[in-house]
Protein backbone atom coordinates (compact mmCIF):
# COMPACT_ATOMS: atom_id res chain seq x y z
CA UNK A 1 0.00 0.00 0.00
CA UNK A 2 1.49 3.40 -0.85
CA UNK A 3 1.37 5.80 2.13
CA UNK A 4 -0.79 9.38 1.38
CA UNK A 5 2.42 11.89 2.39
CA UNK A 6 1.72 13.92 -0.67
CA UNK A 7 4.38 11.80 -3.18
CA UNK A 8 4.21 8.15 -4.09
CA UNK A 9 7.12 6.99 -1.63
CA UNK A 10 6.17 3.07 0.39
CA UNK A 11 7.08 2.99 3.84
CA UNK A 12 10.62 0.88 3.54
CA UNK A 13 10.28 -0.22 7.39
CA UNK A 14 7.50 -0.84 9.69
CA UNK A 15 7.16 -1.35 13.44
CA UNK A 16 3.94 -1.61 15.93
CA UNK A 17 6.01 1.76 17.67
CA UNK A 18 7.88 4.31 17.11
CA UNK A 19 9.24 7.22 19.39
CA UNK A 20 10.48 10.08 17.90
CA UNK A 21 12.93 10.77 20.41
CA UNK A 22 16.26 8.72 22.20
CA UNK A 23 16.42 10.48 25.68
CA UNK A 24 15.37 8.91 29.14
CA UNK A 25 11.79 9.41 28.72
CA UNK A 26 12.04 8.07 24.84
CA UNK A 27 13.52 5.07 26.47
CA UNK A 28 10.90 4.48 28.94
CA UNK A 29 8.32 4.54 27.04
CA UNK A 30 9.96 2.05 24.46
CA UNK A 31 11.08 -0.26 27.19
CA UNK A 32 7.59 -0.41 28.76
CA UNK A 33 5.90 -0.90 25.43
CA UNK A 34 7.95 -3.76 24.23
CA UNK A 35 7.24 -5.59 27.04
CA UNK A 36 3.78 -7.28 25.14
CA UNK A 37 5.50 -8.54 22.14
CA UNK A 38 5.51 -5.35 20.23
CA UNK A 39 8.30 -4.50 18.10
CA UNK A 40 9.01 -0.88 18.71
CA UNK A 41 11.95 2.06 17.15
CA UNK A 42 13.47 4.94 18.53
CA UNK A 43 14.25 7.51 16.37
CA UNK A 44 17.21 9.88 17.73
CA UNK A 45 19.24 13.10 15.94
CA UNK A 46 22.03 12.60 18.55
CA UNK A 47 23.19 11.04 21.37
CA UNK A 48 21.01 8.26 22.41
CA UNK A 49 20.04 8.95 26.40
CA UNK A 50 19.43 12.90 25.37
CA UNK A 51 19.50 16.03 27.24
CA UNK A 52 20.28 14.81 30.59
CA UNK A 53 22.92 12.47 30.43
CA UNK A 54 25.34 14.74 28.40
CA UNK A 55 24.23 18.16 28.82
CA UNK A 56 21.88 17.87 32.00
CA UNK A 57 21.03 16.30 34.53
CA UNK A 58 24.23 14.07 34.98
CA UNK A 59 27.12 16.16 34.24
CA UNK A 60 25.68 19.39 36.05
CA UNK A 61 25.50 17.15 39.43
CA UNK A 62 28.71 15.68 38.91
CA UNK A 63 30.05 19.38 38.53
CA UNK A 64 28.32 20.39 42.08
CA UNK A 65 28.94 17.37 44.36
CA UNK A 66 32.31 18.30 44.64
CA UNK A 67 31.91 21.88 46.40
CA UNK A 68 29.04 20.33 48.28
CA UNK A 69 31.06 17.62 50.07
CA UNK A 70 34.24 20.05 50.30
CA UNK A 71 31.84 22.71 52.22
CA UNK A 72 30.19 19.94 54.41
CA UNK A 73 33.73 18.58 55.45
CA UNK A 74 34.53 22.37 56.18
CA UNK A 75 31.65 22.58 58.82
CA UNK A 76 32.43 19.64 60.31
CA UNK A 77 34.58 20.53 63.49
CA UNK A 78 38.06 18.89 63.80
CA UNK A 79 38.09 18.19 60.32
CA UNK A 80 40.52 20.07 58.82
CA UNK A 81 39.71 20.77 55.17
CA UNK A 82 41.38 24.02 53.62
CA UNK A 83 41.71 22.40 50.27
CA UNK A 84 40.37 23.97 47.58
CA UNK A 85 38.71 22.35 44.51
CA UNK A 86 41.11 21.07 41.75
CA UNK A 87 38.99 22.25 38.35
CA UNK A 88 40.38 20.17 36.01
CA UNK A 89 39.90 16.73 37.85
CA UNK A 90 35.92 17.97 38.59
CA UNK A 91 35.89 18.78 34.72
CA UNK A 92 37.86 15.10 33.90
CA UNK A 93 35.46 13.85 36.52
CA UNK A 94 32.32 14.80 34.73
CA UNK A 95 33.44 13.45 31.62
CA UNK A 96 33.46 10.18 32.92
CA UNK A 97 29.55 10.76 33.89
CA UNK A 98 28.94 11.73 29.86
CA UNK A 99 31.00 8.46 28.64
CA UNK A 100 33.00 11.39 27.21
CA UNK A 101 29.78 12.14 25.04
CA UNK A 102 29.93 9.02 23.26
CA UNK A 103 26.38 7.13 23.47
CA UNK A 104 27.55 3.63 23.11
CA UNK A 105 26.87 2.37 26.09
CA UNK A 106 22.96 3.57 25.29
CA UNK A 107 23.19 2.07 22.59
CA UNK A 108 23.96 -1.27 23.76
CA UNK A 109 21.21 -1.06 26.23
CA UNK A 110 18.60 -0.81 23.25
CA UNK A 111 19.90 -3.38 20.91
CA UNK A 112 19.75 -6.20 24.09
CA UNK A 113 16.02 -4.72 24.86
CA UNK A 114 15.05 -5.40 21.19
CA UNK A 115 14.39 -1.82 20.26
CA UNK A 116 15.87 -0.84 16.80
CA UNK A 117 17.56 2.33 16.45
CA UNK A 118 16.74 5.27 13.47
CA UNK A 119 19.68 7.82 13.69
CA UNK A 120 18.49 10.88 11.94
CA UNK A 121 15.58 13.78 12.54
CA UNK A 122 12.14 12.36 12.64
CA UNK A 123 9.05 14.07 12.08
CA UNK A 124 5.18 12.83 11.35
CA UNK A 125 4.34 13.38 7.79
CA UNK A 126 1.05 11.67 7.97
CA UNK A 127 -1.08 9.62 10.63
CA UNK A 128 1.32 6.78 11.87
CA UNK A 129 3.87 7.98 9.23
CA UNK A 130 7.49 9.22 10.55
CA UNK A 131 9.69 10.02 8.12
CA UNK A 132 13.90 9.91 9.59
CA UNK A 133 16.08 12.59 7.42
CA UNK A 134 19.65 13.04 8.06
CA UNK A 135 20.40 15.55 10.75
CA UNK A 136 23.98 17.49 11.63
CA UNK A 137 24.27 15.19 14.55
CA UNK A 138 23.67 11.61 12.86
CA UNK A 139 26.76 11.01 10.99
CA UNK A 140 26.06 7.39 10.90
CA UNK A 141 22.45 8.04 8.81
CA UNK A 142 23.04 5.98 5.50
CA UNK A 143 20.09 6.46 3.54
CA UNK A 144 18.71 9.83 2.14
CA UNK A 145 15.24 9.24 4.51
CA UNK A 146 13.35 6.53 5.81
CA UNK A 147 9.58 6.18 5.90
CA UNK A 148 8.38 4.42 8.75
CA UNK A 149 5.24 2.92 8.96
CA UNK A 150 3.98 2.66 13.16
CA UNK A 151 1.02 -0.46 12.96
CA UNK A 152 -0.01 1.50 16.22
CA UNK A 153 1.12 3.93 17.97
CA UNK A 154 3.56 6.96 17.20
CA UNK A 155 4.93 8.40 20.35
CA UNK A 156 6.66 12.44 20.75
CA UNK A 157 8.94 12.83 23.03
CA UNK A 158 11.58 15.71 21.81
CA UNK A 159 11.85 17.09 24.86
CA UNK A 160 12.31 21.46 25.48
CA UNK A 161 14.35 23.73 24.06
CA UNK A 162 16.34 26.71 25.83
CA UNK A 163 14.80 30.39 24.95
CA UNK A 164 16.94 33.80 24.65
CA UNK A 165 15.65 36.64 26.10
CA UNK A 166 14.91 39.54 23.68
CA UNK A 167 18.12 41.85 24.83
CA UNK A 168 19.67 43.45 22.17
CA UNK A 169 22.99 41.68 21.42
CA UNK A 170 22.40 38.80 23.13
CA UNK A 171 22.00 36.78 20.29
CA UNK A 172 24.98 38.09 18.31
CA UNK A 173 27.26 37.44 21.45
CA UNK A 174 26.93 33.89 21.21
CA UNK A 175 26.19 33.47 24.79
CA UNK A 176 26.52 29.86 26.71
CA UNK A 177 23.20 27.62 27.18
CA UNK A 178 23.27 25.12 29.97
CA UNK A 179 24.77 22.91 27.44
CA UNK A 180 27.61 25.03 27.20
CA UNK A 181 27.85 25.51 31.05
CA UNK A 182 27.96 21.46 31.88
CA UNK A 183 30.19 20.93 29.33
CA UNK A 184 32.79 23.06 28.93
CA UNK A 185 36.70 22.00 29.09
CA UNK A 186 37.86 25.12 31.11
CA UNK A 187 36.70 27.72 33.74
CA UNK A 188 35.99 30.46 32.99
CA UNK A 189 38.16 33.36 34.96
CA UNK A 190 34.34 35.34 35.15
CA UNK A 191 31.42 34.49 34.59
CA UNK A 192 27.52 36.35 34.32
CA UNK A 193 24.86 34.44 34.85
CA UNK A 194 21.37 35.84 33.59
CA UNK A 195 18.51 34.21 35.23
CA UNK A 196 17.42 33.23 38.65
CA UNK A 197 15.38 29.94 37.97
CA UNK A 198 17.21 25.95 38.66
CA UNK A 199 20.17 25.96 35.94
CA UNK A 200 21.09 29.73 36.56
CA UNK A 201 21.09 29.11 40.18
CA UNK A 202 23.10 25.42 39.90
CA UNK A 203 25.63 26.88 37.56
CA UNK A 204 26.58 29.85 39.17
CA UNK A 205 27.03 27.49 42.68
CA UNK A 206 29.30 25.28 40.36
CA UNK A 207 31.52 27.92 38.83
CA UNK A 208 31.78 29.74 41.85
CA UNK A 209 32.62 26.55 43.34
CA UNK A 210 35.30 26.00 40.61
CA UNK A 211 37.00 29.52 41.11
CA UNK A 212 34.99 31.61 38.34
CA UNK A 213 33.68 35.46 39.63
CA UNK A 214 30.39 34.70 39.24
CA UNK A 215 27.52 37.50 38.99
CA UNK A 216 23.74 36.21 38.86
CA UNK A 217 21.23 38.63 37.34
CA UNK A 218 17.79 37.96 37.80
CA UNK A 219 14.29 40.21 36.88
CA UNK A 220 12.96 39.52 39.99
CA UNK A 221 13.33 36.55 43.26
CA UNK A 222 15.45 33.17 42.38
CA UNK A 223 13.47 30.30 42.11
CA UNK A 224 10.33 31.55 41.71
CA UNK A 225 7.90 28.33 41.29
CA UNK A 226 9.11 27.28 45.06
CA UNK A 227 8.08 28.57 48.45
CA UNK A 228 9.66 31.92 48.65
CA UNK A 229 12.13 31.07 51.85
CA UNK A 230 13.93 28.74 49.34
CA UNK A 231 14.92 31.20 46.94
CA UNK A 232 15.54 33.62 49.78
CA UNK A 233 17.93 30.71 51.23
CA UNK A 234 19.59 30.11 48.34
CA UNK A 235 20.45 33.93 47.52
CA UNK A 236 21.70 33.94 50.72
CA UNK A 237 23.88 30.40 49.92
CA UNK A 238 25.11 32.03 46.94
CA UNK A 239 26.34 35.10 48.55
CA UNK A 240 28.14 33.07 51.01
CA UNK A 241 29.68 31.35 48.34
CA UNK A 242 31.36 34.43 46.32
CA UNK A 243 28.12 35.20 44.03
CA UNK A 244 27.31 38.79 43.44
CA UNK A 245 23.51 38.14 43.38
CA UNK A 246 21.53 40.87 41.93
CA UNK A 247 17.75 40.46 41.75
CA UNK A 248 15.37 43.03 40.11
CA UNK A 249 18.05 43.40 37.46
CA UNK A 250 16.70 43.47 33.53
CA UNK A 251 19.80 43.17 31.42
CA UNK A 252 19.51 46.15 28.14
CA UNK A 253 22.47 45.03 25.93
CA UNK A 254 24.87 42.29 25.45
CA UNK A 255 28.23 43.17 23.72
CA UNK A 256 31.39 40.64 22.86
CA UNK A 257 34.45 42.06 22.43
CA UNK A 258 37.08 41.27 20.06
CA UNK A 259 39.28 39.96 23.29
CA UNK A 260 36.62 37.68 23.61
CA UNK A 261 34.62 39.38 26.60
CA UNK A 262 31.60 40.23 26.85
CA UNK A 263 30.29 43.28 28.64
CA UNK A 264 26.07 43.28 30.10
CA UNK A 265 24.73 46.58 30.64
CA UNK A 266 21.86 46.19 33.39
CA UNK A 267 19.16 48.04 35.41
CA UNK A 268 18.11 47.78 39.01
CA UNK A 269 16.29 49.35 41.18
CA UNK A 270 19.55 51.27 41.84
CA UNK A 271 20.24 52.72 38.92
CA UNK A 272 22.34 51.36 35.73
CA UNK A 273 24.81 49.73 35.82
CA UNK A 274 27.47 47.03 33.30
CA UNK A 275 29.24 44.46 34.19
CA UNK A 276 32.02 42.68 32.03
CA UNK A 277 33.41 39.05 32.40
CA UNK A 278 34.81 36.12 30.12
CA UNK A 279 31.87 34.71 29.03
CA UNK A 280 28.04 34.82 29.79
CA UNK A 281 25.44 32.31 30.36
CA UNK A 282 21.81 32.58 29.12
CA UNK A 283 19.60 30.18 31.79
CA UNK A 284 15.97 32.21 31.26
CA UNK A 285 13.87 29.18 30.29
CA UNK A 286 13.02 26.58 28.29
CA UNK A 287 9.96 25.46 26.06
CA UNK A 288 8.48 22.29 24.86
CA UNK A 289 10.03 21.28 21.48
CA UNK A 290 6.90 21.23 19.19
CA UNK A 291 8.57 22.91 15.90
CA UNK A 292 9.81 20.59 12.96
CA UNK A 293 8.03 17.23 14.75
CA UNK A 294 5.45 17.64 11.71
CA UNK A 295 2.47 17.87 13.89
CA UNK A 296 0.58 19.98 11.63
CA UNK A 297 0.88 17.22 9.58
CA UNK A 298 -2.14 15.40 11.77
CA UNK A 299 -3.75 18.78 12.38
CA UNK A 300 -2.30 19.93 15.30
CA UNK A 301 -0.68 23.80 15.08
CA UNK A 302 -0.56 26.57 18.11
CA UNK A 303 1.55 24.22 20.69
CA UNK A 304 3.59 26.94 22.14
CA UNK A 305 2.41 25.46 25.36
CA UNK A 306 3.26 21.94 25.00
CA UNK A 307 1.19 19.06 23.64
CA UNK A 308 -1.88 18.66 25.21
CA UNK A 309 -2.19 15.01 26.45
CA UNK A 310 -4.85 13.50 29.09
CA UNK A 311 -3.51 11.19 32.18
CA UNK A 312 -3.00 8.37 29.56
CA UNK A 313 -0.82 10.68 27.39
CA UNK A 314 -2.72 10.12 24.11
CA UNK A 315 -2.85 13.73 22.49
CA UNK A 316 -6.04 15.81 22.25
CA UNK A 317 -7.69 16.40 19.00
CA UNK A 318 -6.01 13.34 16.99
CA UNK A 319 -8.53 10.64 15.72
CA UNK A 320 -8.00 6.95 16.03
CA UNK A 321 -5.92 6.67 19.37
CA UNK A 322 -2.28 6.38 18.01
CA UNK A 323 -0.69 9.75 18.88
CA UNK A 324 1.24 9.90 22.56
CA UNK A 325 3.11 12.40 23.98
CA UNK A 326 5.63 12.90 27.08
CA UNK A 327 7.86 14.24 29.08
CA UNK A 328 9.25 17.76 28.62
CA UNK A 329 6.85 18.21 25.19
CA UNK A 330 3.51 17.90 26.81
CA UNK A 331 4.09 21.30 29.10
CA UNK A 332 3.13 19.48 31.96
CA UNK A 333 6.12 18.61 33.45
CA UNK A 334 9.78 19.94 33.02
CA UNK A 335 11.67 17.53 35.39
CA UNK A 336 13.45 14.19 33.80
CA UNK A 337 12.17 11.70 36.43
CA UNK A 338 8.45 13.39 36.22
CA UNK A 339 8.83 12.71 32.33
CA UNK A 340 9.83 9.26 32.92
CA UNK A 341 7.22 8.70 34.88
CA UNK A 342 5.22 9.93 32.08
CA UNK A 343 6.98 7.47 29.51
CA UNK A 344 6.35 4.39 31.98
CA UNK A 345 2.33 5.42 31.99
CA UNK A 346 2.17 5.55 28.47
CA UNK A 347 4.43 2.57 27.68
CA UNK A 348 2.16 0.74 29.92
CA UNK A 349 -1.20 2.02 27.81
CA UNK A 350 0.40 1.03 24.31
CA UNK A 351 2.08 -2.66 25.42
CA UNK A 352 -1.51 -2.99 27.31
CA UNK A 353 -3.67 -1.44 24.61
CA UNK A 354 -2.30 -3.16 21.12
CA UNK A 355 0.28 -6.24 23.18
CA UNK A 356 -0.58 -9.59 23.76
CA UNK A 357 -1.79 -9.75 26.80
CA UNK A 358 -0.28 -13.14 26.95
CA UNK A 359 3.14 -11.50 27.07
CA UNK A 360 2.82 -9.99 30.70
CA UNK A 361 -0.08 -11.65 31.65
CA UNK A 362 -1.45 -8.12 32.46
CA UNK A 363 -5.29 -7.23 31.87
CA UNK A 364 -5.59 -4.82 28.66
CA UNK A 365 -7.80 -1.74 29.54
CA UNK A 366 -11.41 -1.63 28.05
CA UNK A 367 -12.19 -1.24 24.66
CA UNK A 368 -11.43 2.82 23.21
CA UNK A 369 -13.73 5.29 22.65
CA UNK A 370 -13.56 6.74 18.99
CA UNK A 371 -11.08 9.22 19.72
CA UNK A 372 -9.44 6.37 21.02
CA UNK A 373 -9.21 7.06 24.72
CA UNK A 374 -10.33 4.00 26.99
CA UNK A 375 -13.72 4.71 28.52
CA UNK A 376 -14.40 6.94 31.14
CA UNK A 377 -14.32 4.19 33.93
CA UNK A 378 -11.70 2.45 32.29
CA UNK A 379 -7.95 3.50 33.85
CA UNK A 380 -8.83 4.86 37.28
CA UNK A 381 -7.01 7.83 38.38
CA UNK A 382 -3.28 6.61 40.35
CA UNK A 383 -3.62 3.24 38.19
CA UNK A 384 -0.46 2.14 36.16
CA UNK A 385 -2.50 4.03 32.90
CA UNK A 386 -2.77 7.09 34.32
CA UNK A 387 -0.36 9.92 35.10
CA UNK A 388 -2.02 11.11 38.16
CA UNK A 389 1.20 12.57 39.63
CA UNK A 390 1.17 15.07 37.04
CA UNK A 391 -1.53 17.75 38.86
CA UNK A 392 -0.48 17.05 42.84
CA UNK A 393 2.64 14.81 43.35
CA UNK A 394 5.82 16.11 41.45
CA UNK A 395 8.58 16.43 42.91
CA UNK A 396 11.90 18.77 41.85
CA UNK A 397 15.51 19.01 44.07
CA UNK A 398 17.69 21.79 43.12
CA UNK A 399 21.31 21.27 43.80
CA UNK A 400 22.38 24.08 44.73
CA UNK A 401 23.86 25.13 48.25
CA UNK A 402 21.57 24.52 50.65
CA UNK A 403 19.57 22.01 48.72
CA UNK A 404 15.73 22.81 47.75
CA UNK A 405 13.55 19.53 47.45
CA UNK A 406 9.81 19.75 46.91
CA UNK A 407 6.72 17.88 46.02
CA UNK A 408 3.18 18.64 45.25
CA UNK A 409 1.43 21.96 45.92
CA UNK A 410 3.35 24.97 47.41
CA UNK A 411 1.00 27.16 49.48
CA UNK A 412 -0.32 29.77 47.18
CA UNK A 413 -0.92 27.05 44.56
CA UNK A 414 -3.27 25.20 47.31
CA UNK A 415 -4.91 28.12 47.86
CA UNK A 416 -5.32 28.95 44.38
CA UNK A 417 -6.80 25.24 43.89
CA UNK A 418 -9.56 26.04 46.14
CA UNK A 419 -8.43 24.05 49.48
CA UNK A 420 -8.48 24.92 52.83
CA UNK A 421 -4.77 25.03 54.05
CA UNK A 422 -2.63 24.95 57.14
CA UNK A 423 1.42 25.49 56.89
CA UNK A 424 3.94 24.38 59.61
CA UNK A 425 7.70 24.65 59.38
CA UNK A 426 10.55 23.37 61.34
CA UNK A 427 14.23 24.21 61.39
CA UNK A 428 16.31 21.14 60.56
CA UNK A 429 18.85 22.86 62.50
CA UNK A 430 16.73 22.99 65.60
CA UNK A 431 16.86 18.88 65.60
CA UNK A 432 19.48 16.81 67.25
CA UNK A 433 20.59 14.89 63.96
CA UNK A 434 21.00 18.58 62.39
CA UNK A 435 23.14 19.41 65.36
CA UNK A 436 25.35 16.58 64.67
CA UNK A 437 25.85 17.68 60.56
CA UNK A 438 28.14 20.40 61.18
CA UNK A 439 28.48 23.47 63.22
CA UNK A 440 26.14 25.81 60.73
CA UNK A 441 23.57 23.10 59.82
CA UNK A 442 20.41 24.71 59.14
CA UNK A 443 17.74 24.99 57.00
CA UNK A 444 13.95 24.78 56.76
CA UNK A 445 11.27 21.86 56.45
CA UNK A 446 7.02 23.05 55.54
CA UNK A 447 4.46 21.18 55.22
CA UNK A 448 0.95 22.14 53.65
CA UNK A 449 -1.51 20.20 55.12
CA UNK A 450 -5.20 20.10 53.61
CA UNK A 451 -7.13 20.51 56.75
CA UNK A 452 -11.03 19.25 55.59
CA UNK A 453 -8.66 15.73 54.65
CA UNK A 454 -5.43 16.19 57.56
CA UNK A 455 -3.24 15.08 54.51
CA UNK A 456 -0.08 16.65 53.75
CA UNK A 457 -0.16 18.20 50.20
CA UNK A 458 2.74 19.94 49.90
CA UNK A 459 6.32 19.72 51.39
CA UNK A 460 9.92 21.91 51.19
CA UNK A 461 12.48 21.26 52.20
CA UNK A 462 15.51 23.50 52.53
CA UNK A 463 19.11 22.52 53.95
CA UNK A 464 22.49 20.65 53.09
CA UNK A 465 21.47 17.29 51.26
CA UNK A 466 17.35 17.89 51.57
CA UNK A 467 16.73 15.99 48.33
CA UNK A 468 17.59 12.71 50.14
CA UNK A 469 14.71 13.62 52.72
CA UNK A 470 12.10 14.14 49.61
CA UNK A 471 10.68 10.71 49.07
CA UNK A 472 9.04 10.07 52.42
CA UNK A 473 7.05 13.41 51.53
CA UNK A 474 6.66 12.05 48.45
CA UNK A 475 4.83 8.95 49.91
CA UNK A 476 2.89 10.99 52.37
CA UNK A 477 1.06 13.20 49.41
CA UNK A 478 0.85 10.85 47.02
CA UNK A 479 -0.57 8.12 49.41
CA UNK A 480 -2.63 10.70 50.97
CA UNK A 481 -1.26 9.45 54.62
CA UNK A 482 -3.80 10.76 57.33
CA UNK A 483 -1.71 13.09 59.57
CA UNK A 484 -2.87 10.87 62.63
CA UNK A 485 -1.57 8.02 61.08
CA UNK A 486 1.89 9.44 59.99
CA UNK A 487 2.07 10.49 63.75
CA UNK A 488 2.78 6.46 64.02
CA UNK A 489 5.62 6.99 61.33
CA UNK A 490 8.69 7.03 64.60
CA UNK A 491 11.97 8.69 62.86
CA UNK A 492 14.74 7.15 64.16
CA UNK A 493 17.14 9.09 66.36
CA UNK A 494 19.07 11.30 66.24
CA UNK A 495 18.63 12.11 62.59
CA UNK A 496 17.83 14.90 60.47
CA UNK A 497 14.21 12.88 59.42
CA UNK A 498 13.14 13.45 63.09
CA UNK A 499 12.02 17.15 61.72
CA UNK A 500 9.05 15.39 60.47
CA UNK A 501 7.98 14.90 64.37
CA UNK A 502 8.47 18.13 65.39
CA UNK A 503 6.54 19.66 62.25
CA UNK A 504 3.48 17.17 63.26
CA UNK A 505 3.88 18.24 66.96
CA UNK A 506 3.79 22.35 65.39
CA UNK A 507 0.88 20.99 63.73
CA UNK A 508 -0.52 19.95 67.15
CA UNK A 509 -0.34 16.52 67.37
Amino acid sequence: MTADTGSDRTPDLTYDVVVIGGGPVGENVADRAGRTGLTVAIVESELVGGECSYWACMPSKALLRPGAALAAARDVAGVSASADLDAAAVLATRDTFTSDWDDAGQVQWLDGAGIALLRGHGRLVGPKLVEVSPSAASDTFDAPAHLVQARHAVVVATGSVPVLPDVPGLLDAGPWGSREATSAQQVPESLVVLGGGVVACEMATAYADLGASVTLLARSGLLRPFEAFAGEQVGAGLREGGVDVRLGASPTRVTRHDDGSVTVAFTDPQGEHEVTASEVLAATGRVPRTDDVGLDAVGLTDLRRGLPVGDDLLVDGVEGGWLFATGDVTGRVATTHQGKYQGRVAGDVIAARFGSPDASGDSVPAPATPDGRAAADAVAPWSRFAASADHTAQTQVVFTRPQVASVGLTEQAAHDAGLDVRTVSFGLGDVAGGSLMGTHYAGTAQLVVDEARRVVVGATFVGPEAGEMLHAATIAVVGEVPLDRLWHAVPAYPTVSEVWLRLLETYGL
